[in-house]
């Protein structure tokens, strides 16, 4: 079972009510809630930088004539104080494969032909971009433009002659390579594909007997899937189905997402730096942090409306964004309460020695 196929089957399990929607959002609370530890340390490494940040620079102009001496120093700095300046970073790493899963599987045909038109809320399909060209799967009519491309499902339906058990349910080799069409793509016009018989994993001596195959095709531009019968033809399958032509269509709601993942996004960054409200920084440092809280809200979302992001995935980001700033606001009131203990456990001792001194 490989990756998209377990990310599904998640996906489906998780689907209160049918809804992949809800899949998604569930999927995103059960990893931010699984990371919460390392959201914890991130925080608390991002605080204790603030706070440490002076000391860090005294260090670095005293040995800048001398980076080995520098990096030597900071070394012995982290080590004294049992501070990891990459403990920040661990989250953002751990995430970045389950984004790239995710996205992949929403982009993947078995995800297409499964639920691919499924509705949340406002969204109108789950695996729609900003600027798609969707066609209606299943309706005997492939939905094309003239440049598109398309790749077969992972398995065939193969009918054989003269074998006990006629019906095999048979693997693809490399589906997305699988299927090819003959002659020129002219939407409108009936288009005629063909499949190598090499490309299904049988043995060679059933190979010969194989009479017809059931084979989905997908449209890798459209996302529309076509259940197409192929007849054997010589070395090869071929098949013929009728076309028409699609035009690319802006979906709006996709386009509320991306605006939306950019407040969330606003919002958590926000939220970050409020933790460090009462801890005194360096005030360059302090202008940069803000201009990156300006800048990366801006450039992602730029970002997602040039690159294909499906709703799904966005879906996700909005979905972790909200959890990010939850789980911020908590862990700061956690961390504030810390504080106070040491603070107050420091004055105990402070007036414990007073006392003492008093004595005498």
């Amino acid at each position: 079972m490989d990756f998209t196929t377990l990310t599904i089957k998640v996906l489906k399990m998780l689907s209160i009510a049918g809804s992949y929607g809800i899949g998604i959002i569930l999927l995103t609370v059960i990893v931010r809630a699984f990371m919460w530890p390392l959201g914890l340390s991130q925080q608390r490494s991002m605080r204790m930088m603030q706070m440490l940040q002076p000391k860090m620079k005294a260090i670095q102009e005293r040995y800048k004539s001398n980076p080995q001496m520098m990096q030597q120093k900071m070394m012995e700095f982290y080590k004294e104080h049992k501070f990891n300046p990459m403990a920040g970073c661990f989250p953002l790493l751990i995430q970045m494969p389950i984004f790239i899963l995710l996205y992949s599987t929403l982009m993947s045909p078995q995800f297409i032909q499964m639920a691919g038109d499924s509705q949340f809320l406002f969204i109108k399909r789950l695996d729609a971009t900003l600027k798609t060209s969707a066609g209606v799967s299943q309706d005997g009519t492939l939905g094309v433009s003239k440049y598109d491309t398309f790749m077969t499902g992972k398995t065939a339906k193969v009918y054989l002659t003269g074998e006990d058990e006629p019906l095999l349910n048979v693997k693809i080799e490399k589906p997305n390579k699988a299927v090819e069409v003959q002659g020129e793509l002219t939407p409108g016009e009936p288009a005629d594909f063909k499949i190598s018989l090499d490309n299904l994993n049988l043995k060679f001596s059933q190979l010969d007997q194989i009479e017809k195959a059931e084979i989905d095709v997908t449209d890798v531009q459209t996302k529309e899937s076509e259940k197409m019968t192929f007849v054997r033809k010589d070395g090869i399958l071929v098949s013929t189905i009728p076309t028409k032509e699609v035009k690319p269509a802006f979906h709006y709601d996709v386009l509320f997402l991306i605006l939306l993942f950019a407040v969330t996004m606003v919002f958590s960054q926000k939220a970050m730096m409020s933790m460090n409200k009462n801890i005194q920084q360096d005030p360059a440092q302090q202008q940069m942090q803000k201009s990156m809280n300006t800048f990366m809200p801006i450039m992602l979302t730029f970002t997602f409306v040039i690159i294909p992001i499906p709703a799904g995935v966005l879906l996700y980001l909005i979905s972790s964004n909200i959890f990010q700033v939850i789980q911020t606001v908590i862990i700061n009131k956690q961390l504030e309460a810390e504080d106070a203990k040491k603070e107050a456990k420091v004055d105990d001792i402070d007036l414990a020695n007073a006392k003492k001194i008093q004595e005498k």
